[in-house]
This record gives C-alpha cells, sequence and structure tokens, in this order.
C-alpha cells in the first residue's frame, strides 16, 4: 500500500480478483430478487426498514451517494487518497461487495492516472469511510471533478456508470481509514528501527556500559521485543568494545530494551491487524459466494484496527521520552566530556535548543497518545449505537509519527555533533554506516548557530537509518 500511494508505480489487477468480484456480483443479483437486500432494496441505516420501490430503483443508489459525499474542512493528503483506492480496489477483488467488477479496471485507471477525488478531513469514525467513498463514486460517475492537475486545469478521468444497485456496496468500506493506517504503520514501524541506530549513537558517544543488552540479561525477562532491540543494539555496537564510563547508565541507556521492546511489538501487533483489514472482505451486507447468500454483519467496525494504534501511540510515547533522555545526557559534559551543550566555548548554547524543540515535539505525541477508542457515537436515531473512532487513530498515528521523526532528529544530530567533537567515529558495520550518512548530510560547524536544517535533514535521514537496522 506505501508503495502504490508514494511512488511510481502501475497497480494491476490479478485474473483471480476480477474472477471473485464477477462472482459476488452475480451472486448478489440472484439473491437481490429472492429477499430483501439492505442498501439494495431498502433505505441505509435507520431508513433500512422503508423499503424500495422497484421503479425508484435506479435513483435510490444515485441519491444515497449524492447524500453522503458531504466531509468537511481541509482535503487529506494525496498519499492517502491514493492509499484509500489502493485498499478499495484490493477489498472489492476479495469477493465480498458484489460490486459489478467492471468498477476494478476504473479503479485501477484511476490509480495510474494520477487522479484524485476530493477527500475532507472530517466525516468518518471508523464505521465506514462513505463521505470519502462517495465522492470517489461521483467522481467515477462525472458528477464531481477530479482534483485539478499539475497545470491547474480540470482533470478529466475514466467515466464509469456505477450501477445505482450498486451504490451502498461501493462505498461500504473503511478503505480511507485503512489506508492512512497501512501509511502511518508502515512509517511507524521504520522510525522504530531507525531510532535504535540513532541510541546506539548516542550510548557510543556517552561510552555507555553494553551489560544491560547481554543475552543472559534479556534471557532473565525473555519478552520477544525486548531481546530484538537488546539483540539489535548488540549488533550495532558489536565492531568497538569501548571501555564503559560509569557502572552504572540512566534509564535511556540502561532500560532501552525494556521500553522500545514494547513499542516493536505494539507496531508489529499493528501491522498484522491492518493486514488483515486491507486484505478482508469487510462490506455489510457480505456476499457469501460458496453459500450463494448475503450476511447482514458487522465486519465493517474497525475496533481492532483503532485498538492496536491506541496501543502503538502510547508504546511510541514511552520510547520517545527516552530519545529525549538521552538528548539530555548529550548535554553534560560528565558524559560527553565536552563543554556543557557540546558549546564550542564553555559560555556558548550549542545545542541547548535542541531539547526545546525535542520536548516539544514529545508533548505532541503525549497529546496524540489520548486513545481515540475511549470515545463513542449513538447515531441515525440510535440504529447505530457504538464508533471506535479509528479514523481519528489512524489520523493521530499519522501526526505522532511526524513528530517522533522530528525529536528524534534532534538526538541524532546531537550525538553526531559530541562523536565529532570528540573525535571519534564507530570503526565499522551499520553504526560506521551510519555514521558516514550523517556525516555527509549534517553540517560539521559547532559555533552558534541555527540548527533548524540540522534537525530537518536528521528527520529526512531516518528512513535511510532503517535500512541498517540489523
Amino acid at each position: 500500500m506505501a508503495r502504490a500511494a508514494r511512488e511510481d508505480v502501475t497497480v494491476a489487477i490479478a485474473a483471480a480478483g476480477v474472477e471473485r468480484a464477477r462472482d459476488a456480483w452475480r451472486v448478489v443479483r440472484e439473491v437481490t430478487e429472492a429477499q430483501p437486500v439492505y442498501g439494495r432494496t431498502t433505505g441505509v441505516g435507520a431508513n433500512r426498514v422503508v423499503d424500495v420501490e422497484w421503479e425508484d430503483s435506479d435513483a435510490h443508489g444515485l441519491r444515497l451517494l449524492r447524500s453522503h459525499a458531504a466531509g468537511a474542512g481541509p482535503l487529506v493528503a494525496p498519499e492517502i487518497v491514493r492509499a484509500m483506492l489502493a485498499v478499495r480496489l484490493n477489498q472489492i477483488a476479495a469477493g465480498g461487495s458484489g460490486v459489478e467488477p467492471g468498477v476494478l479496471q476504473a479503479l485501477a485507471d484511476v490509480l495510474n492516472l494520477g487522479l484524485l477525488p476530493p477527500v475532507p478531513v472530517y466525516g468518518a469514525i471508523g464505521t465506514g469511510d462513505l463521505t470519502a467513498l462517495a465522492s470517489t463514486a461521483l467522481c467515477l460517475l462525472g458528477e464531481r471533478a477530479w482534483l485539478p492537475g499539475p497545470d491547474g486545469g480540470p482533470e478529466r478521468g475514466p467515466g464509469y456508470r456505477l450501477r445505482s444497485a450498486d451504490a451502498l456496496a461501493f462505498i461500504s468500506s473503511n478503505a480511507a481509514t485503512l489506508g492512512e493506517a497501512a501509511l502511518a504503520v508502515a512509517d511507524l514501524r521504520a522510525a522504530l528501527r531507525a531510532s535504535t541506530v540513532v541510541a546506539a549513537l548516542s550510548h557510543f558517544a556517552v561510552r555507555g556500559s553494553e551489560e544491560p543488552f547481554a543475552q543472559p540479561v534479556q534471557d532473565a525477562c525473555p519478552h520477544p521485543g525486548q531481546q530484538q532491540a537488546a539483540a539489535a543494539m548488540r549488533g550495532l555496537l558489536a565492531f568497538d568494545r569501548t571501555p564503559p564510563m560509569r557502572i552504572q547508565d540512566p534509564y535511556g541507556y540502561r532500560a532501552f530494551p525494556q521500553v522500545h521492546g514494547p513499542a516493536l511489538e505494539a507496531a508489529g501487533y499493528a501491522e498484522q491487524v491492518v493486514t488483515r483489514e486491507i486484505n478482508a472482505a469487510s462490506e455489510n451486507p457480505l456476499v457469501d459466494v460458496p453459500g450463494r447468500t448475503v450476511w447482514h454483519n458487522g465486519n465493517f467496525h474497525t475496533a481492532y484496527v483503532g485498538l492496536a494504534l491506541d496501543a502503538a501511540r502510547a508504546a511510541l510515547f514511552q520510547t520517545m521520552a527516552l530519545a529525549a533522555a538521552r538528548l539530555g545526557t548529550l548535554a553534560e559534559p560528565s558524559f560527553t566530556g565536552l563543554y556543557p551543550f557540546q558549546g564550542e566555548t564553555e559560555a556558548s548554547s550549542g545545542i541547548m535548543i535542541l531539547e526545546y524543540v525535542a520536548h516539544s515535539c514529545l508533548a505532541d505525541v503525549r497529546r496524540l497518545a489520548t486513545p481515540a477508542a475511549l470515545g463513542s457515537a449513538v447515531l441515525s436515531r440510535g440504529v447505530e449505537e457504538h464508533a471506535g473512532f479509528s479514523t481519528q487513530s489512524a489520523r493521530a498515528t499519522t501526526d505522532a509519527v511526524a513528530a517522533y521523526r522530528l525529536g528524534l532528529g534532534c538526538e541524532l544530530v546531537a550525538a553526531v555533533r559530541a562523536l565529532r567533537m570528540q573525535g571519534r567515529a564507530p570503526s565499522g558495520g551499520p553504526l560506521r554506516s551510519a555514521w558516514d550518512m550523517a556525516g555527509a548530510v549534517l553540517d560539521p560547524r559547532i559555533e552558534d548557530r541555527p540548527l533548524d536544517a540540522d534537525i530537518a535533514a536528521a528527520a529526512d535521514l531516518l528512513p535511510h537509518l532503517d535500512r541498517l537496522h540489523p
């Protein structure tokens, strides 16, 4: 999903996906002729008890799309819209929606042509991205314009006559929420891997003890994430056996596996949940091709996604707090052997401001760690009486990861500067590669000067450091 959303790739549809979609389309038409089907022969929400008259059926779906394409606020980022389109394409190919299979190629064409429907930020609460997908459907129908292209002119895209009966089936999805969740989880896991490399550079700069990462220590309390974090630190520090300066280091170093490990596990679980969801047939009603029936159900509810992302953000705050603590040690002469704040002179401010920036980022991560799942809602005359707010959880995770990157960038700037001023560098392995990459983009000057460009360069480097994680 991240590649489809961000890279110049061509999206193709597997023949098996087209066949699954076609089978579901045929079955749902048979079932609709024999029994009521929500959204096809009835209204939606509280109007589920209202039958759609046969002579009005062609207009019913179009009214549904027009009435639901009513989001508000600024538009979401283009990459999230592309992720939404890719998720919905994949879901329909799973064969549970019953939408006419021609829509698969239409969505693929939209992605491959770089077209974007307008999708406002506000409009979903984790029980269906109805506003976003209704807007997309109206673009396919030609009723709503695609967003202007690079030249500012209106974009013209592939027209697709979405059948009125398929209107609810097309929009019955959390594709926008899941698309953003997929991007956020991919970025979160990359940032966490990069942060281990940054922590190892800081550890090397303060001549920390490697005892906390020893295998017997991890075997004594064998949490998988903790063991993974400790093993990565051992691998990164293996080329330099620097004698420790202290018998015992602060928590930022000593408790790194125990705090970073839960974040690794939480991010891994979130990836499992999101992966399962984006490959699932989660529509309501769900078309059962082997059983030749439909099931009215609650698979559209994304409580799993919201709760997994909520947990990941809480764990992210904990490990970022350790990064801020390590940054504090890098400003201390007793840890670096340098002037306070790594100043050029004893009275220089050096990296003093980096702590303020990092704690500003940390404050946002803490604010965004508030569980979105603590909210709920009663809607549509009381018949839809719960919401998990996974949409808000995905958005909060996107923002939290962005703040985390900047805060971690502050630590990277400080660690590299300390080693430069000490005249030291890792001797080999992935940590030396990280040092070389950082040295190529970070300004070596140590006189007091604005450090905003350094922070931005360090944050931009993190995805590359992710690849050096053992």
